[in-house]
């Protein structure tokens, strides 16, 4: 059993590491992407006008003016003090081809405050990086690998993470079980040690597999680290796994998954059919509408917080409003903000989504993406999972090292079981 469980550790982590070793060194970074845009892009986010700032709606209906080309599907309703607004736009589909327009941005900048156009980038680009799509350039690498769009979907390389994280989760427990002391130890010509070694405890047989040896070789040193790092943070390694699972594959898997094994709400984007990049469905109801009818439905429900977003899902005919002050997007109390969703056909209410609210599998969901984060924890969170990121990376590059160092050793054995020699009896050397 030892013996398989070693090839399967083995096969998945080769199999892994490399994309681990990038999300792992770019998860430690976004960790930071507000803080680190806001540094690299002070032109796109600092505004010195007066207010008071216009209605963000209207602000988004003059940038479809401006090109009739983009279609907003973001926007944050207040500003925070002292800074722009920034606004996702997603193509239209040109009459003349059917197909979507062709946009060299996917973000827009204005000064909240007179409606001037502060700048244009195309968040996530894959090349040039510039200083503008650096962080979020980053950000796409983490959980998409950059693969691009084809089959009328953005998703593959999301897939593609989420089969890679499927694999990982269950390592994450075969790589414990290497660690656990074997059961038995034969070991040829050295029956006394063995036989003081069957006389230790369970624990001082274990003891060593978290302990580096700093004396050792250079390969013991990295075999150590590997181990040691793997097993005091085991736990952090499987919630990362985990979630990076169920976020990557949320609709695919994830939330099938859940509506089949447990009482969930799932929301409006999970129940409708989606619909390609180059088949929208065109909204009857705009941002102003929805917006005023959140704001009632919120302030019905006793909310404090105001409408703080609108989002449009064309690929659902679903309007999404959150509900947060200004700067608070990421959530409070370790949880996405509140969500209202509408039809995008008549505007009525289709669904909600209240942070702590609802079954425990409700709840289990919402913590997906605040435990991936480590915003549910706030700022310490955060610091540590920018921390795993490096200990991921750290972890793959060993473990890579340890499979080279064992590969060249079985080569060797091989060479001298096959009796390959030079002239006069030396070995040759491994190819």
């Amino acid at each position: 059993m030892r013996s398989i469980f070693g090839k399967l550790h083995r096969w998945a982590g080769l199999l892994t590491a490399g994309f681990l070793f990038f999300s792992g060194i770019t998860g430690a970074v976004i960790s930071w992407d507000h803080e680190l845009d806001d540094l690299l892009n002070k032109k796109l986010f600092d505004v010195t006008t007066p207010g008071p700032a216009r209605p963000s709606v209207e602000l988004a209906a003059l940038i479809e003016q401006r090109d009739p080309r983009a279609r907003v599907r973001y926007l944050l309703t207040t500003p925070e003090k002292g800074e722009s607004l920034a606004f996702f736009v997603q193509p239209q589909i040109d009459p003349a081809t059917g197909k979507r327009f062709t946009l060299d941005y996917n973000q827009v900048f204005l000064d909240p405050n007179t409606g001037a156009e502060l700048g244009r980038r195309y968040w996530g680009a894959v090349w040039p990086v510039t200083r503008e799509n650096f962080v979020s350039f980053l950000y796409k690498l983490h959980y998409t690998m950059h693969i691009p769009e084809f089959w009328g979907s953005d998703r593959w390389g999301a897939r593609l993470l989420g089969v890679i994280a499927i694999i990982w989760t269950i390592d994450c427990f075969v790589g414990f079980y290497l660690t656990l002391p074997a059961r038995r130890l034969v070991k040829a010509g050295r029956a006394a040690s063995v036989e003081r070694e069957l006389g230790k405890g369970f624990w001082a047989r274990w003891e060593p597999a978290w302990k580096i040896k700093t004396s050792g070789s250079a390969y013991r040193i990295n075999f150590d680290i590997h181990r040691a790092f793997s097993l005091w943070t085991w736990a952090l390694l499987f919630v990362i796994a985990f979630t990076a699972f169920s976020l990557n594959l949320y609709f695919e898997v994830f939330s099938p998954l859940m509506k089949k094994v447990s009482d969930y709400t799932p929301t409006p984007f999970e129940l409708r059919e989606y619909r390609d990049l180059d088949h929208p469905i065109e909204p009857k109801m705009t941002f102003a509408d929805i917006l005023a009818r959140a704001t009632a439905d919120g302030k019905a429900r006793g909310w404090d917080a105001p409408v703080g977003s609108l989002f449009y899902g064309a690929a659902h005919g679903v309007y999404a409003a959150g509900f947060f002050r200004p700067g608070e997007d990421h959530g409070a109390a370790g949880v996405a903000p509140a969500q209202l969703y509408y039809d995008s056909e008549d505007g009525r209410p289709i669904g909600d989504r209240v942070p702590w609210v609802g079954t425990a599998a409700d709840i289990f969901v919402q913590l997906q993406l605040p435990l991936h984060s480590g915003r549910i924890a706030g700022l310490p969170g955060r610091i540590l999972i920018s921390l795993m990121g490096l200990v991921v990376a750290v972890l793959s590059v060993t473990g890579v090292v340890i499979w080279w160092r064992k590969r060249r050793a079985r080569v060797r054995v091989r060479v001298r079981e096959t009796g390959a020699t030079r002239p006069g009896g030396r070995l040759a050397p491994a190819e």
